[in-house]
């Protein structure tokens, strides 16, 4: 791997970067591969990405010289640091620790291939070490990268090059310039089934909480949001028209679905098809998830577990007091934990 740090022109602060690759010893080599790797699971496919050629992309450009010549890694991994670097021109851009990793022998669809993991750490952890010195024992405070504190990271694959690359992304941050993913990086997600299956589960809950008049019952759009979740997970092919016809029904909730869904195209910065196959894994999550929550109205959510969906009976129940007029939810167990 090849380090920098990674400083904030607009505050003055600079670049440095190695100038011999870090070596990683033997035994540390499954550990670390470890870390430079457990971020990506379960994130959404992206590749890189430019309006007008993808050669015109930097980090298409450095990734494809380290896949081609390993032995490039110092050289365009300084590139890729002095990019950051020069993509870092916003007052809220932290500093941090950049790791370049190279990483062989890293499966894709049954293949062998070579991975560039790029991650930032803009936060330092403070720890305890004890150390012999001369006889005796000492404690000493140090400050170092935490594994799981890491705020930002890239895994590029030397797959699917022509389309720019498997590709996953994470920023923790929480910010909102989104210079990570469009200004450093370049990357876009990838439109297949199980992202638009994704979004749509997305645009449907966003929907019946924000879309529906501010006078609706919390009962209906908890309503709504199941049965849109529910024909998600029966249907093979995904239909607009169809869906507006069998969960919206209604022209004038027809018509607010559609000026909500504009604007949650321009929030995901990727219009969404009208049309496409649908994700069975994605869809069957995505309603499991939705049956997790419950939202009342008087304030309270309730969360239950996946295993206690698959098996509630005798565990949650629900009805109606006469005398308070009002529904309720009992929930039933042994200790608390």
């Amino acid at each position: 791997m090849t380090l920098a740090k990674v400083g904030n022109p607009l505050k003055g602060e600079v670049l440095h970067t190695s100038k011999t690759l870090c070596q990683v010893a033997e035994e540390d080599t499954e550990w670390l591969t470890h870390c430079f790797l457990r971020s990506f699971r379960a994130l959404e496919l992206h590749c890189l990405h430019h309006h007008s050629d993808l050669a015109s992309n930097e980090m298409f450009s450095y990734a494809s010289k380290i896949f081609e010549a390993p032995d490039t890694l110092l050289e365009n991994g300084a590139l890729i640091a002095k990019h950051l670097h020069s993509a870092s021109n916003h007052p809220n851009i932290k500093n941090g620790d950049l790791c370049i990793g190279l990483i062989k022998g890293v499966k894709v669809a049954g293949q062998e291939t070579d991975a560039i993991s790029i991650i930032k750490s803009e936060s330092k952890v403070p720890f305890l070490q004890i150390t012999v010195d001369d006889g005796d024992l000492k404690l000493s405070t140090q400050q170092g990268i935490y594994p799981d504190k890491i705020d930002k990271g890239c895994l590029i694959l030397n797959h699917n090059r022509d389309e720019g690359y498997a590709v996953y992304v994470f920023d923790k941050s929480g910010g909102n310039t989104y210079f990570w993913n469009r200004d450093f990086l370049g990357a876009i997600p990838v439109k297949d089934e199980d992202y638009l299956t994704r979004r749509y589960s997305e645009l449907c809950v966003g929907f019946a909480d924000e879309g529906l008049p501010e006078n609706t019952p919390q009962e209906e759009r908890h309503s709504l949001a199941r049965k849109a979740a529910s024909h998600l997970a029966e249907k093979e092919e995904f239909n607009r028209q169809e869906f507006e016809q069998e969960v919206l029904v209604e022209p004038e909730m027809i018509e607010q679905f559609a000026n909500f869904k504009e604007e949650f195209e321009k929030e995901v910065d990727t219009p969404l098809d009208d049309q496409f196959k649908i994700s069975k894994k994605i869809a069957k999550r995505e309603e499991k998830k939705l049956k997790s929550r419950m939202k009342l109205d008087t304030g309270a959510v309730i969360r239950l577990s996946s295993a206690l969906i698959e098996d509630c009976e005798g565990i949650v129940e629900q009805g109606y007091d006469e005398a308070k007029k009002m529904k309720f939810v009992k929930l039933f167990y042994n200790e608390e934990l």
